[in-house]
C-alpha cells in the first residue's frame, strides 16, 4: 500500500463504514492519520489488471508495551464490485505471510456478528473465535456486539 494508493484505498474504507457491518468508524480520517495509524511491513493491496484497487489489508499495533509486540488487529477491506472473486482470501494470505515473516505471533480483529462473510472467511483462513463481547460499543446510537477472532502463529511459544 502506497501513497498513490491513498484515494481508492480510502474510498473502500469509506464504502465499509456506510454499508454499517465492517467497523464502528463513522467518518472516513484523512490519509495522514490513516496512513500512520498502520504499521509498515503489513500493508498490502490487490490490483486489478488496470491498476486499479481491488481491496486492502493491514494491521495496526495493539499496545505500545513491549510485552504486545507480537500483537496486532488486521482490518480487510474489498471494493464492493470486487467481491466474490477471492481477493480477501489473497489479502488475507499475504497478511499472514508478511506478519508470520516478522514474528509477528498473534493477529486478531473484532468483527460485527452480522458480517458473516468475515467470519467464513477468517475461519477458512484459520482463524478462531475467542468470543463474543457483547454490547461493547455504540454505532450509531445503537449498541453492537463483535466477535474477538484471533490467529495464532504456529511458531508462537516454541522458543
Amino acid at each position: 500500500m502506497l501513497p498513490e494508493h491513498a484515494a481508492q484505498v480510502l474510498v473502500i474504507y469509506r464504502a465499509g463504514i456506510e454499508e454499517g457491518n465492517a467497523t464502528f468508524e463513522t467518518e472516513v480520517p484523512a490519509w495522514e492519520a490513516f496512513d500512520a495509524a498502520r504499521l509498515p511491513g503489513h500493508r498490502h493491496v490487490a490490483l486489478g489488471p488496470d491498476g486499479a484497487v481491488l481491496g486492502w489489508a493491514a494491521v495496526s499495533a495493539v499496545s505500545s508495551r513491549p510485552a504486545y509486540a507480537g500483537l496486532v488487529e488486521h482490518s480487510v477491506y474489498v471494493h464492493p464490485d470486487a467481491r466474490g472473486q477471492g481477493v480477501a482470501r489473497l489479502l488475507l494470505d499475504a497478511l499472514i505471510a508478511s506478519t508470520e515473516a516478522a514474528g509477528i505471533w498473534t493477529v486478531q480483529s473484532a468483527v460485527f456478528p452480522e458480517n458473516t462473510a468475515s467470519l467464513a472467511l477468517h475461519a477458512r483462513a484459520g482463524f478462531r473465535v475467542i468470543g463474543t463481547r457483547e454490547r461493547i460499543a455504540r454505532h450509531h446510537g445503537i449498541w453492537r456486539d463483535t466477535v474477538l477472532i484471533e490467529r495464532r502463529s504456529p511458531a508462537a511459544g516454541l522458543d
